[in-house]
C-alpha cells in the first residue's frame, strides 16, 4: 500500500509541475504584454515596468527551484534509489524462503521415511529370525569342519546382523581397525561401531563353540552336561581374553568402556548361562557384555535410531538458523520501507517548502503577479484565486502507520 500511494504522489507532483511550467509559460507571454505597454506610459508605468523585471526574474529563478532542484531532483533520486534498495533486498529474501522451504521438504521427507522404516522393522526382525535359524543348522555342518571355517563363521554372523540393523559400512561401522596398547601389542578388533557425539563401541565375535557343539552332539546326559561345562569355561576364558585386551583403553576415550561379545547362536549363550549361573555377572565385571543376534540386533538398531535422531536435530538446527537468517532479511525489508517513507516524507516537505514560497506571504511572486494584475496586467487568461490554501498536490504522508 505505501508503494502504490508513493506512485500516485509522485503522479500528482508531476502533475502539478506541469501546470506550474505552463503557468509560467503563461505569465511570461503576459508580462511581456505587460513590459509593451509601460513603455508607452508615465513614470508610474516605467517603476511599473522595473517591477514587472524584478517580479520575472523572481518568479523564474521561485520556478527553477521548484522544478528542478527542490522538487525534481529530491523526488527522482529517492524514487529511483528506493527501488533499487527494494530490488537489493527482495533478491536475498526469495533465496531465503527458498532455502528455508526446501529444508522444511527434506526434514518432513526424512520423518516419512523413518516412518515407514518402522513400520517394516517387524517383518525384518521375524526374516532374519528365520535367517539365523537357517545359518544355526549351517553352522552344525561348518563346527564339523576345519578350523578356519570355524573362525570365519562368528563374523559370517555378525555381517548379518549388521546388515539387518540398517546401519553402513564406513559411515556407522569399520572392520578390524588397526590400534595397538600400551605394550605395543597390535589389536584389531572385529567391529568398531560409531555412535553420535563421536563415541564408539567394539563388538567382538571370535568366539569357540566346539564344546556347545559337542555337547548337542553328545548321546549321554553325563557327555552333554561336561561338554556345556567346557562350554561355559571356553566362553569365560575368552571374557577373560578380551577384558585383557581392553579394546576400549587402546582405542582411545572415545571408545565407551565396554566390549561386546558377540555369540552368533541364541541356544549357544542360552547353555552357557544355564551351565554357569554367574558368567554374566562375570562378564559385567569385565565390562564385556554378551549379545546373542537378537539382543545384538536389538542394540544395533537403537544405534540406528540415534543416527537418525541426531540427523533430524542437526537438520532442524539448521533450520532455525535459515528461519533466523529470513528474519533478520524481513527485518532489514521493514527498515527499508521506514527510510523510503522517510524520504517521501522530506520530499513532500520540500514541495510544501517551495510552494509557500510561491504563494504565501505579501512578498511572494504570486502576491506580486496579483498586484500587477490589479494595476492592469492582463494576460489571456486571468490568474487563479488564492491558492494559500490549497492542498490539492501530494496527499498528506503521515500515515505510516496505516
Amino acid at each position: 500500500e505505501r508503494l502504490d500511494e508513493a506512485a500516485a504522489r509522485l503522479v500528482a507532483a508531476q502533475d502539478e509541475a506541469r501546470q506550474l511550467r505552463e503557468e509560467r509559460a503563461r505569465m511570461q507571454s503576459e508580462l511581456a504584454q505587460v513590459r509593451a505597454h509601460l513603455e508607452h506610459g508615465e513614470r508610474s508605468q516605467a517603476e511599473m515596468k522595473q517591477f514587472l523585471d524584478q517580479a520575472q526574474h523572481k518568479l523564474s529563478a521561485a520556478f527553477a527551484e521548484l522544478a528542478g532542484r527542490t522538487f525534481s531532483d529530491t523526488v527522482k533520486t529517492s524514487a529511483e534509489r528506493s527501488r533499487s534498495d527494494i530490488q537489493v533486498l527482495l533478491k536475498p529474501f526469495a533465496e531465503r524462503i527458498g532455502e528455508f522451504r526446501s529444508r522444511i521438504d527434506t526434514l518432513y521427507a526424512e520423518e516419512a521415511k523413518e516412518r515407514a522404516a518402522l513400520a517394516g522393522a517387524v517383518n525384518e526382525l521375524k526374516s532374519l529370525n528365520q535367517d539365523m535359524a537357517q545359518r544355526a543348522h549351517e553352522l552344525t555342518r561348518a563346527l564339523r569342519g576345519n578350523a578356519k571355517v570355524r573362525g570365519d563363521w562368528g563374523e559370517l554372523m555378525l555381517e548379518s546382523v549388521l546388515r539387518g540393523s540398517g546401519l553402513q559400512e564406513g559411515e556407522h561401522y569399520q572392520r578390524q581397525i588397526s590400534t595397538s596398547d600400551a605394550d605395543g601389542r597390535t589389536l584389531r578388533p572385529d567391529i568398531v561401531v560409531s555412535l553420535p557425539d563421536e563415541r564408539r563401541i567394539v563388538v567382538d565375535s571370535k568366539v569357540n563353540l566346539i564344546a556347545w557343539q559337542e555337547a548337542m552332539n553328545a548321546d549321554a546326559p553325563e557327555q552333554q552336561q561336561d561338554a556345556l561345562r567346557r562350554h561355559a569355561v571356553a566362553l569365560r576364558q575368552h571374557v577373560k581374553d578380551l577384558a585383557e585386551r581392553d579394546y576400549p583403553r587402546a582405542l582411545g576415550e572415545d571408545t565407551l568402556e565396554v566390549t561386546v561379545l558377540f555369540v552368533p547362536i541364541e541356544g549357544a549363550l542360552s547353555a552357557a548361562l544355564g551351565a554357569d549361573g554367574e558368567l554374566q555377572g562375570f562378564a559385567f565385571d569385565r565390562r564385556v557384555v554378551l549379545a546373542s543376534p537378537n539382543t545384538l540386533m536389538a542394540v544395533l538398531r537403537v544405534v540406528d535410531r540415534l543416527w537418525t535422531r541426531d540427523r533430524i536435530q542437526k537438520q532442524a538446527v539448521e533450520i532455525s538458523r535459515s528461519g533466523g537468517l529470513l528474519i533478520d532479511a524481513l527485518n532489514g525489508f521493514l527498515a527499508e520501507f521506514d527510510r523510503i517513507d522517510d524520504r517521501l516524507r522530506q520530499a513532500r516537505e520540500s514541495y510544501d517548502g517551495a510552494r509557500n514560497r510561491l504563494h504565501q506571504s505579501s512578498q511572494s511572486v504570486m502576491a506580486r503577479a496579483r498586484r500587477l494584475e490589479a494595476l492592469g496586467a492582463r494576460g489571456r487568461k486571468s490568474l487563479p484565486a488564492d491558492e494559500a490554501d490549497d492542498d490539492a498536490a501530494l496527499p498528506a504522508s503521515d500515515d505510516r502507520d496505516a
